[in-house]
């Protein structure tokens, strides 16, 4: 799917009232600053035109200040400066946004224009290989799960 008709299909979601408010570009640029690193085309483009996170598998993403929280997580960018990596193994513009619980975290590369997804369970973080738009996509039409995401694992 194109970025434009990610956009479309989650503004359907949005539609429906189960989403937070689009994001004020203030929030956007404030969550770049404490990451430091812009937000990929993509994700500002649904952050502010769309919803302020909730979008994708199932309570959604993480939002930039004042968005949708998942658990006791507020924000991408609170997340990302309470040193969410003890471990060290989650490189530099790897950001947490999505729990699908039991300690296993989907990543966004910030410092990826194209919006690589990742993912971290026990300590070890690698790419899902694929990008936001097919994460999203994925999550949309249930064939992206935590089974999927943990079978991207690479054997060791």
């Amino acid at each position: 799917m194109a970025d434009d008709e990610v956009v479309e299909a989650l503004r359907i979601v949005a539609s429906a009232g189960t989403l937070p408010l689009p994001a004020k570009p203030g929030a956007v640029a404030a969550a770049e600053e404490a990451i430091g690193f812009s937000l990929p085309p993509l994700l500002r483009r649904l952050y502010v035109e769309v919803a302020n996170g909730g979008f994708g598998a199932k309570e959604g993403i993480l939002g930039v200040g004042g968005g949708a929280a998942q658990s006791n997580f507020a924000d991408v960018a609170e997340l990302y400066q309470d040193g969410s990596n003890p471990s060290g193994r989650i490189p530099v513009g790897l950001v947490l946004i999505y729990a699908w619980g039991c300690a296993i975290w989907s990543l966004f590369g910030f410092r990826d224009p194209g919006g690589a997804m990742w993912c971290n369970h026990e300590g070890e973080c690698w790419p899902q290989g694929v990008n936001l738009a097919e994460w999203l996509t994925g999550t949309l039409a249930g064939t992206l799960t935590v089974e999927t995401v943990l079978e991207s694992q690479p054997s060791s």
